[in-house]
């Protein structure tokens, strides 16, 4: 190789390597080069903001038809309600605006003015009579709703999904994980009886489960929250929790049995089969853009991002190696390569900027881009090609004409690989502790989740949690409590649950 070309690589590789903050000297700084530098987003002008650029969006957009699809096969539709909320409205179910209260964006005038002394400034004389909310969340709308349209069993059940954005107005934010305004699908279902209501929630659960783990490669626990933990105005909550690369939790979903909670709220009867007059029942449930975020903790390392293949916006990326005199050459090798591959349903993109080769090596590695495509003049030469697989640096030099065989298969091996290291790396860290006093080493010196006894009751959990800033994430479906005690008040427990710091 030219000396000079190789000085540029390696000057290119160790100039990228410094962009980012190693993981174990800071997380959260390192989380945050990542999102900026790979080109997943910016921070908007109001505190709290994000700007999701092309390329996150197109992350999340892969997420979304996913889950979308999914939806659909299942018999739900999706619609769209209203951004703003009359205030009224939320105060009709009070647990429910307790638990949003605090978050709540509210609207309270009409229109602006140009002042000569003052300039801008909102126009005293629009004020509303009633102010608004914009939507934390859209329960109290959609109910509102939902009260015209059910009059009798025929009409039910009634299976509505909105991708949409909302706003919760936080104090603490971070790109994707926790923003003031964020993107999400909520579903909000109406049903005859409190049986396909529990059976609804849990068909959604289990669609969270498989998005997670078929698609995100991120592995989760599913179970149902404990009462302090679940979700204003429900009966009960469900979620999917995951361990992100700093072992702290990621409710990553949530599902949730409404009861006839906000039916009561609304007023939404229906007649039944034998002309009774019944309250409905019903369920919500939501993903946001903070799965994207997940799975930038779940599998990232200190080059950047690693993308599951299923949802990575490019699969492959082709990174010519040329001049100016056998760039044409180049291409012309490429082309059939290249149909074939787009042809087999392979997103593709190639990279001919005039950067050197190992700034473009390094800034895909950033991106995530599971297989990187090299081809210079010698590989045209001897008709092969050069595969990099961005999940464990792995090389190999490839026939041209098995190519198109063999990209997809790597690419399925490269899913696989990530959802097993990930669930490997969540076992090393889970442990089961004997002491309170254990409890408290782990949490504090070791992190990651803690399987133990509760006994069920608030007071335990919120002694636990003021003491070690831990929460129980789920009670898995999979608990076994027999025999157990609780770990921190010593009374047989009445559940097996899964303790963690969280984000």
């Amino acid at each position: 190789m030219n000396p000079v070309i190789s000085y540029l690589i390696l000057y290119d590789k160790l100039n990228v390597s410094k962009s980012v903050t190693p993981q174990s000297k800071d997380y959260a700084a390192w989380y945050t080069d990542v999102v900026t530098k790979a080109g997943l987003a910016d921070y908007g002008p109001v505190k709290g903001t994000m700007v999701i650029r092309p390329y996150g969006f197109a992350l999340w957009d892969n997420i979304k038809k996913i889950f979308d699809s999914m939806i659909k096969e299942t018999g739900h539709v999706n619609a769209y309600f209203p951004l703003l909320i009359p205030k009224s409205f939320l105060a009709q179910e009070a647990e429910h605006v307790e638990g949003f209260a605090k978050e709540c964006a509210v609207v309270t005038h009409t229109r602006l003015k140009l002042d000569e002394h003052n300039g801008l400034i909102v126009d005293p004389e629009s004020k509303l009579e009633e102010e608004v909310i914009i939507r934390p969340t859209s329960e109290t709308v959609i109910w509102s709703m939902y009260k015209k349209w059910i009059q009798s069993y025929r009409d039910l059940p009634l299976l509505i999904n909105q991708w949409a954005n909302v706003v919760r107005w936080e104090m603490r934010t971070r790109l994707f994980l926790r923003t003031t305004e964020f993107l999400w699908q909520e579903g909000h279902t109406a049903h005859a009886t409190g049986k396909e209501a529990e059976e609804e929630t849990l068909l959604i659960l289990e669609l969270y489960r498989q998005l997670a783990e078929d698609y995100l490669a991120m592995p989760v626990y599913t179970g149902l929250k404990s009462e302090s933990e679940k979700f204003a105005g429900a009966e009960q909550t469900y979620s999917i929790e995951a361990m992100m690369g700093d072992k702290r939790a990621l409710q990553a979903g949530t599902s949730h049995n409404l009861g006839q909670n906000f039916a009561r709220a609304f007023d939404v009867k229906f007649q039944t089969q034998d002309n009774k007059e019944e309250m409905v029942y019903a369920t919500s449930w939501g993903v946001s853009t903070r799965l994207v975020g997940g799975v930038i903790m779940t599998h990232g390392d200190d080059k950047g991002l690693k993308l599951p293949p299923k949802i990575a916006p490019y699969q492959v990326v082709v990174v010519p190696i040329f001049r100016d005199e056998n760039k044409q050459s180049i291409q012309d090798y490429l082309t059939p390569l290249l149909s074939d591959l787009r042809s087999a349903g392979v997103r593709v993109h190639e990279d001919w900027r005039k950067d050197s080769p190992g700034f473009k090596f390094n800034e895909w590695e950033m991106k995530g881009v599971p297989l990187r495509l090299e081809v210079g003049p010698k590989d045209v030469e001897n008709e092969k090609v050069v595969l990099v697989r961005r999940d464990n640096s792995e090389k190999q030099i490839i026939q041209k004409n098995k190519i198109a065989g063999l990209v997809p298969q790597c690419l399925d091996e490269i899913q696989t690989a990530l959802f097993k290291s990930a669930k490997a790396f969540r076992s090393e860290n889970t442990h089961t502790v004997t002491t309170y006093d254990e409890f408290k080493d782990v949490i504090a010196n070791q992190g990651g989740f803690i399987r133990c006894g509760w006994d069920g009751t608030e007071k335990s959990e919120i002694a636990i949690r003021e003491d070690t800033k831990a929460t129980i994430r789920v009670i898995p479906f999979d608990e076994n409590f027999k025999g157990l005690k609780c770990i921190y008040s010593g009374a047989p427990a009445r559940h097996e649950v899964i303790f963690a710091k969280a984000y």
